[in-house]
């Protein structure tokens, strides 16, 4: 029998709050991790557990990371990525948005993340996450499904779903799907 193909799953959860300049985003400054240290990210993400929905792991990232409950998850889109190595590196992502929550948000965990910071969606902060720089430019967007890391030539054919929402990070949002 032959091994089957498996995807990482994990949740993110963008806090959004309406600030001075426009909407804002809770975004924290990774540290300690083995991946991506000194980026920005996410104030709260993680991996889907076993047994668990991305809802429910959306709202326990939200826990662990920020310290606040009561939080009124709104699904944004799902994203497919990869860097074209070993099968841990395809992801599945689900992407939530909440503007409405009980708790102040604070560093739970300072082994892992060095700031949190409210950041203009416009104004991003760098270095950011490539593959949430790309979520974040699509927020809003309609888009209920995007890519991330496959190039031009491999897009699906026939104007599926991938075929409009594909863009590299730097790119402006191209839309959503029917």
């Amino acid at each position: 029998m032959t091994d089957r193909f498996v995807l990482v799953p994990a949740s993110y959860v963008y806090l959004l709050r309406e600030g001075e300049h426009g909407t804002e985003v809770l975004l924290q400054l990774r540290r300690g991790t083995p991946y991506m240290d000194g980026h920005w990210a996410a104030a709260a993400a993680g991996h889907v557990e076993l047994g668990e929905t991305a809802y429910d792991a959306a709202r326990r990232e939200a826990v662990e990371e920020l310290g606040i409950t009561g939080i009124d998850l709104e699904f944004a889109f799902t994203m497919h990525r990869t860097q074209h190595a070993d099968a841990i590196d395809e992801r599945v992502d689900w992407f939530f948005t909440a503007r409405s929550w009980t708790g102040e948000p604070r560093v739970v965990e300072p082994e892992k993340c060095a700031e949190l910071r409210w950041c203009p969606l416009d104004r991003l902060p760098e270095p950011m996450v490539p593959h949430e720089a790309h979520a974040l430019a699509h927020l809003g967007s309609g888009a209920g499904y995007l890519t991330y890391g496959w190039e031009e030539a491999s897009r699906p054919l026939g104007g599926g779903p991938a075929a409009n929402s594909t863009t590299r990070s730097t790119d402006p949002p191209m839309g959503g799907n029917p």
